[in-house]
């Protein structure tokens, strides 16, 4: 009956929330979902973000009496499940081309895809794929669509591992640190989600801003 009940909350599991998630699969669900939304275009609509941050304030303790992580098993997870993702999703691009993003009837992943496209070109590969990895379904969208634009392999594997151990430790040991320092943490929960995911578009921003004041400067000039 126990079993029963623990298998139901499972399958009841809101996958939009992060609490939720890691309620019902704990350091091994960060890196499936990880692993899904970085490689896979169907998981562009899960909760990266909020997840590794989510995750990392509940390994102190703090935030939820009944839900504690460990941070060095989250680490890993959440490392390897951003990595593998990714490459997974470049190779899938490699041999698929766009037929996967064709197929697809979401206005938003189409969005994403072209977004992504754009950051290609106008920032270079490293740039590029470091950048993606702070603005969710781009991060998503943009590995299969860097191996079937032909990016070489070894570029996007250095950057993808750079941006990606940034991107998944960097969260996660945020939310670590604020819920070790900050009493009582988890009342604020949403609102700092809500920063983590303004603050993590920052790069993003000005890069645009940058790209869009040469270009004004180049254009007065000539």
């Amino acid at each position: 009956m126990t079993t029963a009940m623990h298998l139901s909350s499972q399958l009841a599991v809101n996958v939009l929330d992060a609490r939720s998630l890691l309620a019902a699969f704990g350091v091994l669900g960060v890196g499936v979902v990880l692993f899904a939304e970085t490689g896979l275009l169907i998981g562009f609509f899960l909760p990266g973000d909020s997840l590794l941050f989510t995750a990392g304030l509940l390994c102190t303790g703090t935030a939820d009496r009944g839900l504690k992580l460990s941070l060095g098993p989250l680490l890993v997870a959440a490392a390897v499940g951003a990595l593998a993702g990714s490459q997974c999703g470049y190779l899938l691009g490699r041999r698929a081309g766009g037929a996967l993003l064709a197929r697809s009837r979401s206005g938003r992943l189409h969005e994403g895809a072209k977004r992504a496209e754009e950051l290609l070109g106008r920032y270079g590969h490293a740039k590029a794929i470091v950048l993606a990895r702070f603005v969710p379904v781009v991060r998503t969208v943009l590995n299969p669509m860097a191996g079937a634009l032909g990016v070489p392999a070894r570029t996007f594997t250095v950057w993808q591992v750079a941006g990606g151990l940034v991107w998944s430790l960097g969260l996660t040991l945020a939310g670590y640190a604020l819920g070790s320092s900050v009493p009582n943490v988890d009342r604020y929960l949403l609102p700092m989600v809500a920063v983590i995911v303004a603050v993590s578009l920052i790069p993003v921003a000005s890069e645009v801003y940058r790209s869009r004041r040469a270009a004004k400067t180049k254009a007065a000039r000539g």
